[in-house]
């Protein structure tokens, strides 16, 4: 631990942080369910606390700068064992539940995919939805990114850990002249949107407590649900387009609506090549999915087909993992086609998994510039993206990314085979959980769920999604031997 002590000792802050995240269910639980599982949540308050004290006073004599290596070691760290916490109070609380279970759903929730092994969800005690919930709008942007926002009090430099959070192309790029403050201005993008979406729900006609679950997994793109019908519990036409909208925005990064807000213009969106991309593709497979679904009959009217069609295609494009319908029956071209979508969809910077949109751009912009070279191989031809020049470097780490991208999926897919699933379930775990999608197809379709699985494969699941969450190359560079030499 002394070579890495900064690195822990910044663990011990964003633990004894993380602690006081239980007072939300304690409350609730006290308010609204007669304190039933009081000492449950109290309890883990209190182990969390102790143990984030306990380490601090183990490394509180390693103040310094974080290196590379302390920032990438501490961002795994923190996606890797606050999930432990996070797993204690469903071990008390869900009947039934086993270590790997409770870890699982955990995890699900603070990498804000939405898988869930859990049944009977309308049946569980109100806070322990509650905690399931608001672990993604704690995870949603990214808890390292709050914690970078208080690094400077602690007297210790952020920008590593900025660097080894912040995906793709974004890693070099700053809003703000301090670090810190960017964090702070698209964590206050965060809650202007998340407060804005809870009144919308809350308007729409739902309860405060739905109001303020569901507000939580829209905005973190989580998509975990109070009822086992998802937004199909409602069947609510005015629910379900305000979750399309607050789904649309949240795809999209903070940290254009940040510069939005800077410099109190539309530009930083309607110019962005990323933005205009993601929003072309959303209408126009929008657009595809209801002329099938009203060919092929499943609606008759076009109200109908456009309501269901954009909200399926929004929620997984943007790795919500929402449901109103089981979209499984539709034509087997729509679900796959959306699946694919939540791959790459959303933006680089937004609170959605997958591979991002930016870096399918760059890699179409680089196909074009191959076919290009083939017919004219003396052409000087740069990869540009909005009409600005991408440096090499940041071309070879997309095509690094996607090349280590395929061969995790491959070897995840190849592994839960092995293990004894079938193929279309398989395949479609792997896809739903890397990109941090949560239902896939098979058996955990958007009527089914994890529950199947065996713990093996749960927690093979479990990686996916931390894997997916880091993007790879972040969590990956620990395996290198160069990472652990001094």
């Amino acid at each position: 631990m002394t070579r890495f002590a900064p690195a822990f000792l910044i663990l011990s802050w964003v633990i004894m942080g993380f602690s006081f995240a239980f007072w939300v269910p304690m409350a609730w639980d006290w308010w609204d369910d007669n304190g039933r599982n009081l000492s449950v949540w109290a309890g883990c308050f209190g182990l969390t606390l102790l143990t984030g004290l306990w380490l601090w006073w183990r490394t509180r004599r390693s103040r310094g700068e974080l290196t590379v290596r302390d920032g990438f070691l501490l961002v795994n760290l923190v996606w890797l064992v606050l999930p432990v916490y996070a797993a204690l109070p469903l071990l008390f609380t869900v009947h039934g539940i086993s270590v790997v279970q409770a870890y699982f759903e955990a995890m699900s929730g603070l990498t804000a995919t939405g898988a869930t092994s859990l049944a009977g969800l309308d049946l569980l005690a109100p806070s322990v939805n509650i905690w399931r919930c608001f672990l993604q709008l704690i995870g949603g942007l990214g808890i390292m990114l709050l914690a970078l926002a208080v690094l400077p009090f602690l007297g210790l430099g952020g920008l590593q850990i900025f660097k080894a959070e912040m995906p793709g192309p974004m890693k070099d790029s700053r809003l703000t002249p301090r670090i810190a403050e960017t964090a702070r201005g698209m964590w206050g993008v965060y809650f202007v949107l998340s407060l804005a979406c809870f009144l919308a729900y809350r308007w729409g006609g739902m309860s405060w407590a739905d109001a303020f679950m569901h507000m939580c997994t829209t905005v973190g793109l989580g998509g975990l649900s109070s009822h086992d019908q998802s937004f199909g519990y409602w069947n609510s036409p005015q629910l379900e387009w305000t979750a399309v909208l607050f789904m649309t925005l949240a795809g999209i990064s903070f940290a254009r609506y940040f510069l939005l807000w800077q410099l109190r213009s539309l530009a930083p969106l309607t110019r962005d090549a990323e933005v205009r991309a993601y929003v072309t593709v959303l209408l126009l497979v929008t657009a595809l999915v209801t002329v099938m679904l009203l060919a092929r009959g499943v609606y008759d009217d076009f109200p109908g087909a456009v309501r269901h069609a954009a909200f399926q295609v929004v929620s997984v494009a943007t790795t919500t993992g929402y449901s109103t319908t089981d979209y499984l029956t539709w034509p087997t071209f729509v679900p796959t086609l959306m699946l694919f979508l939540g791959c790459f969809v959303s933006c680089a910077g937004s609170t959605g998994g997958g591979i991002k949109m930016v870096r399918m751009l760059v890699l179409v912009r680089l196909a074009q510039r191959e076919l290009l070279r083939i017919l004219h191989p003396r052409v000087v031809h740069p990869v540009t993206l909005g009409g600005a020049r991408i440096a090499n470097d940041v071309v070879a780490n997309v095509m690094a990314f996607m090349l280590i991208y395929g061969g995790v999926m491959v070897a995840l897919t190849m592994t839960l085979l092995a293990s004894g699933l079938d193929v279309v379930t398989a395949f479609s775990a792997v896809i739903a959980n890397v990109n941090n999608i949560g239902p896939g197809m098979g058996r955990i379709g958007p009527t089914g769920n994890y529950a199947s699985f065996t713990d093996f494969q749960l927690a093979l699941c479990a990686l996916a999604m931390v894997l997916g969450r880091l993007e790879l190359l972040s969590m990956l560079v620990l395996l290198t031997p160069q990472f652990w030499k001094r």
